[in-house]
């Protein structure tokens, strides 16, 4: 692979990926075309030394590891974690709603969005459905409408002349967004309805007949693209975190079979990471012991190895390089970021960044710090999360990026495939 190649086919997963289960399934696939071997969590397991597995839970958070050809119980582990999860638009359980002679939907946030760039964006929805067949079967599958859908109408200027000097979004009120035109009088319908309306059209299967439950999440329509003068800058939805997704998987994939090697990539990590996927639960502390059998070898195990925690980093933005600290202002296309925090909002120590470092040396590629200004509070990652739950040390580093939590980011071309090789350095 080189650097053209890894650009397109992050391109082709961020287009494909409007969920974390459409993410998941992606990553799935490569994993299978690179000879890992699919694991389930209630069969039992029979692993080799200098194998490849992959396992996944609840469609949205994955793990993926190599075993040390050498005696790997014993061996230390280099991983990498990253999320699969990002800000966004939620639909509600009871999905529509009626107002004006219009169709439309009520949506909850999911994570810390950006709401003003939510407005006057072409409009599709993704996600997960469970059903019933006609036997009362229970199924499920990954559902993209894949076409614009649906629009949330900014109000007018002329309406709002003090729209400048004081906005203030009501989510309530001002996001849900419109489907369609609905007079009076004519049939209502409900959302799960429109739902198995659309798997039908899909032929993602004709045999349905109840929807029960679903996930269903509002994206933007527009695709990745390079962007800027020089096309060096890459512009998408997503990027927190898939861009490290990514990174991370093709890092494994790419690397020598030369030591135990895992990947993680959590869900919930924007909502906190408190759940049976995120990184605050015990799922890979689980992985770990049945891999190791006993707690001693496990134990010594870590005791040597340490985690790569990729999150994005803020990059300077050219208009408010205020909101940095002086000495740490991290650019597009200038290297990854180590990000430090001195209260462990990051669990980056003197003595994980300097591994990092001297890999980044031996390589010849670059690479900066992210420190927030004293007075602003930084955001956090599952880094420490991850540190403190299974006793591993751990670096926190991302890749320098504007607009966090936008629905549309912009991260730099180089950062992605210089992170990429450091990893996969590591892992080898």
């Amino acid at each position: 692979m080189n650097a053209k190649s890894f650009q397109d086919d992050l391109i082709s997963f961020l287009a494909e990926s409007p969920t974390p289960f459409h993410a998941v399934a992606s990553m799935e696939k490569i994993l299978v075309q690179q000879g890992f071997q699919p694991l389930v969590e209630n069969q039992p397991w029979k692993l080799s030394p200098g194998k490849k597995y992959f396992l996944t839970r609840n469609q949205s958070s994955l793990i993926a590891f190599r075993l040390s050809d050498d005696n790997p119980k014993l061996k230390p582990w280099k991983m990498a974690g990253a999320h699969t999860d990002s800000p966004c638009l939620k639909v509600k359980p009871q999905g529509v709603k009626y107002e004006q002679g219009y169709l439309q939907m009520g949506v909850e946030i999911y994570g810390g969005a950006l709401l003003a760039p939510w407005f006057d964006r072409d409009l599709s929805l993704a996600g997960r459905v469970h059903y019933a067949d006609p036997k009362g079967n229970r199924k499920s599958c990954l559902l993209d409408f894949k076409r614009p859908i649906a629009y949330i109408p900014s109000l007018a200027i002329h309406l709002f002349r003090e729209v400048h000097e004081n906005r203030t979004i009501n989510p309530q009120k001002e996001l849900p967004p419109v489907l369609m035109r609905f007079p009076e009088g004519d049939d209502k319908i409900d959302f799960n309805t429109i739902l198995l309306n659309e798997i039908k059209e899909q032929d993602i299967d004709q045999n349905i007949h109840t929807v029960l439950a679903h996930e269903i999440v509002c994206y933007d329509t527009q695709q990745p693209n390079l962007v800027g003068l020089n096309q060096e800058w890459l512009a998408s939805a997503r990027l927190d975190n898939l861009l490290s997704c990514y990174v991370i998987l093709n890092a494994l994939t790419a690397s020598t079979p030369s030591s135990n090697a895992l990947i993680i990539c959590n869900d919930h990590e924007e909502v906190g990471s408190q759940s049976e996927v995120g990184a605050q639960g015990p799922w890979l502390q689980r992985v770990l012991e049945r891999i190791h059998e006993d707690p001693e070898s496990l134990s010594r195990s870590l005791a040597d190895s340490w985690l790569i925690s990729c999150d994005n980093a803020h990059g300077v933005h050219p208009n408010y390089p205020e909101k940095h600290d002086p000495e740490h202002r991290p650019r597009l296309n200038a290297g990854p970021a180590i990000k430090v925090n001195a209260n462990q909002r990051y669990a980056t120590t003197s003595h994980t960044a300097a591994k990092f470092i001297q890999v980044c040396q031996q390589l010849k590629l670059p690479y900066q710090y992210f420190v927030s200004r004293s007075d602003i509070p930084c955001g956090s990652t599952i880094g420490p999360l991850t540190a403190a739950k299974i006793g591993i040390a751990t670096l926190d580093v991302g890749l320098p990026t504007w607009g966090m939590h936008s629905i549309r980011e912009i991260g730099g071309t180089e950062d992605a495939w210089s992170l990429m090789k450091i990893l996969q350095e590591i892992f080898s």
